[in-house]
């Protein structure tokens, strides 16, 4: 009996020290003015966020957290509160972070790599882009339209400048991917399925690094959604389009029928005798929030007199979708088919958002980037 107790205890040594053994990363340092607070290291996964350790503080702040080193590389986070601290590690190094509680997501000091060095770069980037677009809506004296142009051109220059400095000139590096999946607003800054130049991006990121993590969960995955970004913004063939006559109605109108978040079928001809604003657009992109913004000011102003918003979301997500639209006081219905639309094609979309405009009598009278003044024309045909 004491030899069988003696083999299990030697296999138990084996057995610790071969989880000992494997190769670790550490990541310490300390927060000043978080006297017991609880600290918390997490790894960010493309299945969300995982806690691997927390620790309570004492008074000169000092932490460390050690964690199984990865195969390629990964991202992690500290998190104080609801301040988080970013970075990546791709070997054992040793990962060392000084800050202080109430700057603790963007006051902090890393050392370890150039990656997180670059990573910090990034999010204080973002945290100034942040910041204007903010201080933007609360110009409540600023019209819905210029306010959104304002957004989209502080919007592209910060796509601009990661580009070139960030992704194009490095793609192979953790923060050229940690760059694409920045967000504003909680919706991502880079659109990985629908805008044909953020799709390079993506591409850019992906083969550099399959070509060094081919058996990567995160390169299969950047594989993939490069993939599907391509065939969503591919150029559409040349071909003869044979209209269902089903669809057309009255003055060549053509009949659209999708399900609202009620699951009804919504049709746009059921809408003769108002003046009717179609709106092809995808919640799950920046511009979403200010251009929803825009039209809210217009249909306050209109609807009694006799104005209706038709809104088709392109979303791929439908939960996304039904969470976005919820509050909003139009007719929101969905295409399920995405970028493969038929009613996309028919309607010749070529660029998110797309306006369509309506008049009572069930015909079509203009596109949006065709008139100047949206409002003015509205007001005419009402």
């Amino acid at each position: 009996m004491k030899k069988v107790v003696y083999f299990l205890f030697a296999l138990m040594l084996v057995g610790f020290s071969a989880c000992d053994s494997e190769p670790k990363f550490k990541v310490q340092g300390n927060v000043t003015g978080a006297e017991d607070k609880t600290l918390y290291f997490e790894a960010s996964g493309l299945n969300g966020i995982v806690v691997l350790d927390s620790t309570k503080l004492n008074s000169n702040g000092s932490f460390s957290f050690t964690s199984k080193s990865p195969e390629s590389p990964e991202f992690y986070r500290l998190r104080l509160d609801e301040k988080m601290v970013n970075f990546s590690v791709d070997s054992t190094e040793t990962v060392q972070i000084q800050s202080e509680a109430g700057k603790f997501d963007t006051g902090y000091v890393i050392e370890g790599s150039e990656n997180n060095k670059k990573i910090k770069e990034l999010v204080l980037l973002q945290a100034a882009l942040q910041q204007k677009v903010d201080q933007l809506a609360q110009n409540t004296s600023m019209p819905a339209g210029i306010m959104q142009d304002s957004l989209r051109s502080m919007v592209n220059n910060y796509k601009n400048n990661v580009k070139r400095n960030y992704i194009f000139k490095a793609p192979n590096t953790a923060y050229a991917y940690f760059a694409l999946f920045q967000t504003l607003n909680g919706y991502m800054i880079f659109d990985p399925l629908a805008d044909k130049e953020d799709v390079k991006c993506f591409a850019a990121v992906a083969t550099s690094l399959n070509n060094t993590y081919p058996h990567a969960d995160r390169s299969r995955n950047l594989y993939n959604m490069v993939i599907k970004g391509m065939k969503n913004t591919r150029e559409p063939r040349q071909e003869t389009i044979e209209i269902d006559p089903s669809i057309v109605k009255e003055a060549g109108l053509i009949d659209i029928e999708l399900k609202d978040l009620k699951g009804n079928v919504r049709r746009l001809t059921d809408l003769k005798g108002k003046v009717v604003l179609l709106d092809f657009t995808m919640y799950n992109n920046t511009m979403s929030a200010a251009h929803n913004l825009a039209l809210r000011e217009v249909y306050d102003k209109y609807h009694a007199q006799g104005l209706e918003i038709y809104q088709i979301s392109l979303d791929p997500d439908e939960h996304f979708w039904k969470t976005s639209a919820d509050n909003l006081p139009w007719i929101c219905v969905r295409d399920a088919t995405g970028a493969y639309s038929k009613y996309v094609t028919l309607y010749n979309v070529s660029q998110l958002p797309a306006i369509f405009l309506i008049n009572r009598a069930n015909e079509f009278s203009a596109r949006g980037e065709d008139v100047e003044d949206i409002e003015a024309a509205i007001r005419k045909l009402l």
